[in-house]
C-alpha cells in the first residue's frame, strides 16, 4: 500500500520506511535527538517499560522496533531475565548494527533480526510469550502492527507498548504540541544537518497518534483481553498492556 493512501488512523506519521530511509541516515544522532526533543525524559520511560517487560512472564521475547538497543539493554540488565532468550527486531540495518555493538555483553541471550512491524512471516505463528513495541507504533501501520503481535504471540501472551499519547488536560496539552511544533523542528535541523524528515515524521506522529484511551479501545478490538495503560510524564507518553486470550493466565 502507497503510504499516500494510508489514513492517520492507520499510521500517525504518514511514513514508509521502505520509501524513506530516514532512520538509516540519522542512526548514529538518532539517541542524541531522542535526548534534545525530550529534555532526557525518555530515559526515564525507556527504564520503566523495561521494567514492565521483565516483569512479566515469559521465556521468549520478541521486541520490535528496537533502534539502538536501549530498552533491550535495560530489559537484559533485571535479574529476573537471566535465562530469558529476546529476539530484537527492527527495520533499519543501521540501528540494529548500533544495537549489536551495544548489546554485545549479551550475545548468549539475545538474537538481532531484520524485520518490519508490520509483515514478519520469518516468525511463525503462536511462537513468543510476550510482544513489545516502544515508540515505533506512531511510525507503522498500527492495524497491521498489532495484527502481527497478536498473531506471533502464543495463546496467553503478553503484549507491552511504550508509545506517545495525550496529556489529560487538553490546555497543556496543546502547550506541549506548541512546544514541540516551534522546538523540534530547530533541534532536529541542527542535528540531523539539515535533514527535514528527520523530524517531520517523529512531530507528525506525536500530533497525530490516538490517546490513551483510544489506543486501549484499539488493542482490545485487535483481540487482546485485560488491556491497560499507565500514564507517564502527565500523559506525554503511556505504557500498554494486553493479553492474548487463552493459555495460563
Amino acid at each position: 500500500m502507497d503510504v499516500t493512501s494510508r489514513s492517520a488512523t492507520d499510521n500517525a506519521a504518514a511514513f514508509d520506511a521502505h520509501h524513506d530511509d530516514v532512520f538509516g541516515r540519522i542512526a548514529t544522532r538518532y539517541d542524541v535527538l531522542c535526548d534534545l526533543f525530550s529534555l532526557g525524559i525518555h530515559r526515564l520511560w525507556k527504564r520503566r517499560v523495561a521494567r514492565c517487560i521483565a516483569e512479566e512472564s515469559w521465556d521468549t521475547l520478541l521486541d520490535g522496533a528496537t533502534g539502538t538497543g536501549h530498552i533491550v539493554q535495560h530489559i537484559l540488565a533485571h535479574a529476573s531475565t537471566r535465562d530469558r532468550r529476546v529476539i530484537a527486531s527492527d527495520i533499519s540495518p543501521k540501528m540494529l548494527a548500533i544495537a549489536e555493538r551495544r548489546l554485545a555483553s549479551h550475545r548468549d541471550r539475545v538474537e538481532l533480526r531484520l524485520l518490519d512491524a508490520e509483515s514478519m512471516p520469518a516468525i511463525a505463528d503462536a511462537s513468543v510469550d510476550a510482544y513489545s513495541i516502544s515508540l515505533g507504533l506512531k511510525i507503522c501501520d498500527r492495524r497491521r502492527a498489532l495484527s502481527e503481535a497478536f498473531r506471533v504471540l502464543k495463546p496467553g501472551g503478553r503484549l507491552i507498548v511504550l508509545e506517545a499519547s495525550t496529556i489529560a488536560w487538553a490546555p497543556l496539552h496543546r502547550a506541549y504540541l506548541a512546544y514541540m511544533s516551534l522546538c523540534m523542528p530547530a533541534l532536529g535541523w541542527l542535528a540531523t544537518g539539515g535533514d527535514a524528515s528527520a523530524y517531520r515524521y517523529l512531530l507528525q506522529g506525536v500530533r497525530e497518534f490516538p490517546s490513551a484511551e483510544a489506543l486501549a479501545r484499539e488493542i482490545a478490538g485487535h483481540g487482546f483481553t485485560d488491556v491497560r495503560f499507565e500514564r507517564l510524564s502527565l500523559g506525554i507518553v503511556a505504557i500498554h498492556v494486553g493479553r492474548k486470550p487463552g493459555g495460563a493466565r
